[in-house]
């Protein structure tokens, strides 16, 4: 959990995560072709830019161990650039348009996150599934919260064309669609 590794005397950081746990569990199906199921995922790595969101290695590094360090600026750039990046892949890899989408479940990094990377793809933010208010940024475990509540309050529903997205350390980003 994140409260182990949060740096709690770095206040630009450690008021932004909660902990939390999450999945989604999928079952194989034969539905016809428009039917429920994951239609075209994309995943990213890019290790170059490992020095602006980890977990640091220890006293040799920062004088600490195991905490987790974050360039919050640079990390807000990169994310807004690769996850408008990535959902377009996904769009066009799956032949459909921004506009066809029901619902987006980002990664609750953070509002201003999740606003800069709707209106790049022009989604109105209506169609962002938002709980970074009522959990903050619980790392992994956001996509499946945020899911899980739009799905039990009755936005997210049977047939619907949702947009998954994430972006963790190191940097790791990537998008999957799927038809609920």
């Amino acid at each position: 959990t994140f409260s182990r590794i949060l740096d709690w005397e770095d206040r630009t950081t450690c008021v932004l995560f909660g902990d939390g746990a999450g999945a989604l569990v999928l079952e194989a199906q034969e539905v016809a072709e428009d039917g429920p199921g994951i239609i075209t995922s994309r995943l990213h790595a890019d290790g170059r830019h490992n020095e602006l969101l980890y977990v640091d290695g220890g006293p040799s590094t920062t004088g600490t161990v195991g905490k987790l360090r974050m360039k919050g600026r640079e990390v807000f750039r990169h994310a807004v650039v690769n996850l408008s990046s990535v959902l377009n892949e996904v769009l066009d890899d799956a032949g459909v348009s921004a506009d066809q989408i029901d619902w987006v479940v980002p990664h609750q990094a953070n509002a201003r996150i999740l606003d800069a990377t709707a209106r790049k793809l022009n989604l109105p933010a209506e169609k962002v599934v938002v709980t970074v208010d009522q959990h903050a940024n619980t790392s992994a475990a956001s996509v499946p919260l945020a899911f899980d509540t739009a799905w039990r309050d009755g936005r997210i529903k049977p047939g619907d064309l949702v947009m998954f997205e994430a972006m963790g350390g190191g940097f790791t980003w990537g998008a999957s669609l799927a038809r609920m």
